[in-house]
């Protein structure tokens, strides 16, 4: 058990991707190796290793190592089977290394989406009101997050909302909400526990810094606007009907979650926008398709929130964002960070 204790912590220190592009170059190189040795074993008419090798090697994440030694030493290049290998190889090769620069280039780049959103019942007079929503904090770095902010601070926000989901270890949700309170807003800043969250201790933190947590509860934030939010859907008992009780029937009502899946299992009729993050837009992705939602171990509903907008099960329009931070050492691949501003009109 301890050495499985400390082949995760390496990882962890080391980074997944750059232990991944590492083996990738090896065995590509390796492989590459093979066929110049091959060759060479076959001019001097030397015994040779098997046909099976070459392209188990070939298949094996070394494609591109294959088809430069197929190429360059001009060997095995000519038969059907070691063409049809090249070409298979190359592609298993050229699919994950896609993959690995996406998540070290783009995936590293935090996007900020503006969305334009438009309802009957959001009151005219706030006609332009603008709302940052980020998630999935985790374990972003205070330098990072503090960067977001300044950028967040040319965004002329209304209000700021949270997601939940910080990281708890070594009280590293401390210097992330600190760096989040230095966000200028008109109408201040709200947010929700997440799964990963002591709400206690996130909610205790968050009012010595100006954050209102909302815990089953809503605020009036201006005339015709309520925001609501509930705890969460995993730890504890997110009550929608307690949380919008203080709304008026025309107000327009914003609900924040952590957990989606919450639209889907309690009513949501009287609820105009939901806000909820928590599925990372699948994490690791094959090309964006979520394919990890698949397995139901963060959802219920396969890739129905896994970003962007959906809608409840009372037909209400959720928006899931892909959220901001990673978990741990799991990269994020072709699932970029994001915060989301909505910029709020009256159809």
């Amino acid at each position: 058990m301890e050495i499985i204790i400390r082949i995760i912590n390496f990882i962890y220190l080391f980074g997944f991707i750059r232990l991944f592009l590492i083996f990738f170059i090896l065995i590509n190189l390796f492989t590459f190796t093979l066929y110049g040795v091959d060759k060479h074993k076959a001019i001097h008419k030397k015994w040779r290793m098997s046909e099976r090798t070459l392209i188990f090697f070939t298949l094996a994440l070394g494609g591109i190592g294959a088809a430069l030694g197929a190429f360059l030493f001009k060997h095995k290049r000519g038969k059907t089977n070691f063409k049809v290998a090249l070409i298979l190889g190359m592609v298993i090769a050229i699919i994950p290394l896609i993959h690995v620069v996406h998540s070290l280039t783009l995936d590293t780049r935090v996007r900020y989406v503006e969305v334009d959103f438009y309802s009957t019942n959001w009151p005219a007079a706030l006609d332009g009101y603008r709302i940052g929503f980020m998630t999935d904090m985790h374990t972003i770095s205070d330098e990072d997050m503090a960067n977001v902010v300044a950028r967040l601070n040319q965004k002329n926000l209304d209000l700021l909302l949270l997601g939940g989901d910080f990281s708890m270890i070594n009280s590293r949700y401390q210097g992330t909400l600190r760096e989040i309170s230095h966000t200028i807003t008109t109408d201040g800043i709200f947010g929700v526990e997440g799964n990963h969250d002591q709400y206690q201790l996130l909610f205790g933190a968050m009012r010595r810094l100006g954050i209102t947590p909302l815990d089953n509860s809503g605020a009036r934030v201006r005339e015709g606007f309520y925001l609501a939010g509930v705890q969460d859907l995993w730890n504890r008992h997110p009550n929608i009907a307690g949380a919008i009780a203080g709304a008026y029937p025309e107000d327009f009502i914003l609900l924040l979650t952590h957990n989606p899946d919450v639209s889907m299992e309690q009513p949501t009729s009287d609820v105009d926008l939901i806000l909820a993050g928590h599925t990372h837009q699948g994490q690791i992705t094959f090309f964006g398709f979520p394919v990890y939602l698949l397995l139901d171990h963060i959802t219920s509903y396969g890739t129905r929130f896994a970003h962007g907008f959906a809608t409840s099960a009372d037909d209400v329009p959720v928006f899931t964002s892909s959220g901001i931070g990673v978990y741990y050492f799991w990269p994020r691949i072709f699932a970029r960070p994001e915060v989301v501003i909505f910029t709020m009109y009256s159809e």
